[in-house]
């Protein structure tokens, strides 16, 4: 339950995103739009603004797929889906949540202070 806490924190803080950007992964300084800033925007969280949404977007275009992303933002309407996903046995929904869990860390390194 922390885990799925803090990525549904962190994509709420981290939301929108930007261009693709070098492999360095500092601080995001251009940010895109997309399906996890979205979410970022539509939820409830206080934290949530364009920047960080638009921060946590770009991680999300460089550390998950186009369906990867479909699913991590089912995961903004319904927690349990996460849970789910990460306490699954199956081997698609086991490296679906090693990716998730290396783009939280990415944002939460990328887009804090937004």
């Amino acid at each position: 339950m922390r885990i799925l806490s803090g990525v549904l924190a962190l994509a709420l803080v981290a939301g929108c995103g930007g261009q693709r950007q070098p492999e360095s992964y500092g601080r995001v300084t251009k940010f895109s739009s997309g399906p996890i800033s979205k979410a970022c925007l539509a939820s409830e969280r206080k934290a949530r603004n364009p920047q960080l949404c638009g921060c946590i977007q770009t991680v999300a275009d460089r550390e998950l797929s186009g369906q990867d992303q479909r699913v991590a933002v089912t995961f903004f309407k319904d927690p349990h889906r996460a849970q789910e996903i990460r306490q699954s046995k199956r081997p698609n929904h086991e490296s679906l949540w090693l990716r998730y869990k290396a783009f939280v860390s990415r944002a939460e390194a990328s887009c804090t202070g937004y």
